[in-house]
């Protein structure tokens, strides 16, 4: 197992997922310029691994109380519209970025996941939350909007209406109401959060790594594309597959009643 040194972030090497830890306990890890700046080098080192040992990665927070509580409000409070604007655009460049990386990506939400923590969950391919979990975009509150993603994927993930009375009243939801909205996959008691999320995690990744990238790559083209485009994606991707390693790998075991080794190729 390798862990890479950051101020504010722990990131374990514990092959084949990798975790990575929010980690400000003393303020219910917010997001500051310094997490938002070591986000951005776990992505550079995560993706130079991507064809190596890397197979999934599992984003939590430090301690039992909180994910993410939000972005650094005393950051906020000095910001102009100019800055403000480039801070959005910030955010939403390093979360796209999440959403986009060849691994799945599991957020493992343990207590508060609220504002900016929220929508670094969001970018994350699905949500598993802890039975103590609350979860919302409460930036109205404050005067503002969610600026890192959350007017877009939340309305994605549970609906324009219910996205709507979320982030018009800034109110919270709980792990069950969250569960029953869609906005989470799962819920667990908190000491069963981890264990729970990492054996879903190897699961996914004891698969043909090269084959659920691009599921993910059509899943994500999907939600802009009409039917008929999303289908040629869809078709795309699929055939690209018949050559690769791992395909050969995978009906060959099946033929032979084994277990594939893929080699992610």
């Amino acid at each position: 197992m390798s862990q890479f040194a950051f101020e504010s972030l722990i990131l374990k090497n514990e092959s084949p997922v990798w975790t990575l830890t929010i980690n400000r306990p003393s303020a219910l890890n917010a997001l500051n310029s310094q997490v938002l700046g070591e986000l951005s080098q776990v992505l550079d080192i995560v993706s130079e691994s991507q064809f190596s040992d890397c197979r999934g990665l599992i984003i939590t927070g430090s301690g039992e109380k909180a994910f993410v509580a939000g972005a650094d409000i005393k950051e906020l409070a000095d910001l102009d519209a100019n800055a403000g604007k480039k801070f959005a655009e910030l955010g939403q460049k390093l979360f796209r970025r999440f959403e986009d990386i060849r691994v799945p990506v599991i957020a493992a939400v343990n207590g508060f996941c609220l504002g900016g923590g929220l929508e670094l969950a969001l970018a994350c391919d699905f949500i598993f939350a802890s039975e103590n979990a609350r979860l919302g975009l409460p930036e109205v509150t404050l005067g503002l909007i969610p600026g890192f993603g959350g007017t877009v994927r939340l309305a994605r993930r549970v609906g324009m209406a219910k996205a709507k009375e979320m982030i018009f009243s800034g109110d919270f939801v709980g792990s069950a109401e969250a569960l029953q909205i869609g906005l989470v996959n799962k819920v667990f008691p908190l000491a069963e959060l981890m264990p729970a999320t990492l054996k879903v995690a190897n699961t996914m990744a004891s698969r043909g790594s090269v084959a659920v990238w691009k599921a993910k790559q059509s899943i994500l083209a999907a939600y802009d594309q009409s039917l008929d485009e999303a289908m040629r994606t869809e078709a795309s991707q699929f055939s690209q597959l018949f050559s690769t390693h791992d395909f050969k790998e995978g009906t060959q075991a099946f033929v032979e009643k084994r277990k594939p080794e893929f080699k992610g190729h």
